[in-house]
């Protein structure tokens, strides 16, 4: 099942881990970098490490600690091997060979977090860095004090960036960063859905409120469906392009994106 919704907890707050595996997101994301404290880290080391030597009920993720910081490697150490991880997060990623460093010596999948210039300069080398990195996405709260910028829409030409980079690479549209503010849901439905128009796929959450308005602005509309449900019926009577009834226009690529549309249509039913 493709991930819409990635819920970030804090890894010193074994509680609040223990509700998020039943909060209803796809993937968990156990933080040990912005969410503890210098003094908190090793607790939240072990504490992440103790609550997985067994497999949780939805997929874990582990964001450690970057790499240049003296945290790093001993996140990386106490999490090898762990039955309950299904994938290590790597903030403030900048360049391929960081990527390959982590890669060569963990088995886990890695998903890069860019969250400067730099690393935006560096989005499409970093997402072919290596096989082990199953995807790549932003980190906004870094990129916008790195950049100075204050207006929003000062960040679309990097999101457009990093989707463009991780779909040449081959790897799956990137998901959202938080929106930080847990109690306009409104701001978030609005973001999420200039999110989807610009070509992400799914977002990161920091409360279990914003899921099921995440996962709606995701969905398919009953519309989209319908759409694709006719487009798949036309391109099964007759090969090659074609026209609809309503003179839209129908090849491949739209019959790809089609497909694509009802299997995320599927999830939610």
């Amino acid at each position: 099942m493709t991930p819409l919704t990635w819920l970030y907890v804090p890894g010193d707050r074994p509680r609040v881990i223990a509700k998020a595996l039943s909060a209803g997101a796809d993937v968990v994301v156990i933080d040990l970098e912005d969410a503890v404290a210098p003094d908190r880290k090793e607790y939240a080391r072990h504490t992440a490490a103790d609550l997985l030597t067994e497999p949780p009920p939805v997929p874990v993720h582990v964001r450690v600690n970057a790499l240049d910081t003296p945290w790093a490697s001993a996140d990386l150490a106490a999490l090898a091997g762990l039955p309950g991880l299904s994938a290590l997060r790597l903030p403030k990623v900048t360049t391929p060979a960081e990527v390959r460093r982590v890669a060569a010596s963990t088995p886990l999948p890695l998903h890069a977090l860019l969250e400067s210039a730099l690393a935006i300069e560096h989005a499409y080398a970093i997402a072919r860095a290596h096989p082990a990195l199953r995807g790549i996405s932003l980190g906004e709260t870094d990129l916008r004090a790195d950049l100075g910028v204050r207006a929003d829409a000062g960040l679309d030409w990097p999101r457009s960036r990093v989707i463009v980079a991780a779909r040449a690479a081959g790897l799956p549209p990137p998901p959202q960063t938080v929106h930080p503010d847990i109690r306009d849901l409104d701001g978030l439905a609005a973001s999420c859905a200039h999110g989807r128009a610009l070509g992400f796929l799914g977002r990161a959450a920091i409360h279990p409120r914003q899921l099921p308005v995440i996962e709606r602005a995701y969905l398919p509309t009953p519309a989209e469906r319908e759409h694709a449900e006719t487009v798949l019926k036309a391109a099964t009577a007759q090969q090659g392009a074609l026209a609809l009834p309503d003179g839209r226009f129908v090849d491949a690529a739209v019959v790809a994106e089609a497909r694509r549309t009802l299997s995320l249509a599927r999830r939610g039913r």
